[in-house]
């Protein structure tokens, strides 16, 4: 028997515990970082065995696999949204800050330190991708004048393209889109870290300094 969306009460029951298993995992991630992640005490959380839990996530990595693609594709929704309403490189920024403030551990887990030994299948590549197209849309409207010397970062850019995919970004809209990207993580990955404590300064000002230093003409 099925219910309305096609799942049998069996997937049905698949899905909420795969679900139930990752919040158990973010939990563990918040207290002890990911090196500390444990499929034998996620199990224990659930009511059960460490073998039957294998059943639902092959393996540690296959979990961490899927905590980061649901990161990404939070990430990725949510400038989606925004850029479907019009925003522009200054509200993308306010845009990713407020996502990744909302959760500290899943930005961390997305853009700090990378979990040794592990490596992001190509479909999660894919869903960052996605977040950088939108940012090359966005600085695509900021072009310098063609009078503006180009720099060595321009003229490396347009020979190193493969990361734009089929986007038909100019050296200078690579440019301003990695800047905006460098930085603005910059700030964010300080700020959520706490190396900004103490020093009694907003970080919300430097994220304004730099968005508007990188949109100049």
């Amino acid at each position: 028997m099925t219910d309305p969306s096609g799942q049998s009460p069996r997937e049905r029951y698949r899905v909420q515990v795969r679900e139930e298993v990752k919040r158990h995992a973010w939990e563990q991630i918040a207290t002890a970082g990911v090196p500390a992640l444990s499929l034998n005490a996620i199990a224990k959380q659930v009511g059960m065995s460490g073998p039957a839990l294998y059943r639902y996530f092959a393996s540690r990595d296959d979990l961490i696999t899927e905590l980061i693609r649901d990161a990404y594709r939070s990430l990725a929704d949510t400038v989606h949204e925004a850029a479907t309403d019009g925003a522009d490189l200054s509200r993308l920024a306010w845009t990713i800050r407020d996502w990744a403030r909302a959760d500290p551990q899943r930005y961390f887990l997305i853009f700090g330190t990378p979990v040794p030994g592990y490596h992001a299948p190509d479909d999660i590549t894919a869903i960052s991708a996605e977040v950088m197209t939108v940012l090359l849309d966005a600085a695509t409207t900021h072009n310098r004048a063609a009078t503006t010397k180009r720099t060595p970062l321009d003229i490396h850019l347009d020979i190193h393209r493969d990361w734009v995919g089929d986007h038909p970004a100019t050296a200078d809209t690579m440019r301003r889109a990695l800047l905006f990207w460098t930085r603005l993580h910059g700030i964010l990955s300080l700020d959520l870290a706490g190396h900004f404590a103490g020093m009694n300064l907003n970080p919300d000002l430097l994220i304004v300094e730099e968005v508007d230093a990188i949109t100049a003409r």
